[in-house]
């Protein structure tokens, strides 16, 4: 599965942590909502993904706005610098205006 943003294919959305790579990139926290379609709830960059989604410290936020079932879509960027990240997260997060995190 994959899911295209700003330009980009996002492995996902996966709906268990358990399959998120310990490795670097961003993720968007989608929320399958009951017309089927995925809505963003939030975007983040981090070295280790699935370390970041499994002790996230918005989780709460992503619960309150969640309608539908909760999912998480990667794309990983072993050779992007931690900056890279940020400017992809900001292009997706000014896209999409997520209801949790930084606007």
């Amino acid at each position: 599965m994959a899911i295209e943003m700003c330009g980009y294919m996002f492995d996902g959305p996966y709906t268990q942590v358990d399959y998120l790579r310990r490795q670097g990139g961003i993720y968007v926290i989608l929320d399958k909502r009951g017309d089927g379609r995925w809505w963003v709830i939030d975007v983040g960059e981090s070295g280790d993904i699935r370390e970041r989604v499994e002790c996230h410290d918005r989780a709460s936020c992503w619960r309150f706005n969640q309608q539908g079932s909760l999912g998480v879509a990667v794309l990983y960027t072993p050779n992007w610098t931690a900056d890279q990240r940020r400017l992809l997260e900001s292009r997706i997060r000014e896209a999409y205006s997520p209801a949790c995190g930084v606007r």
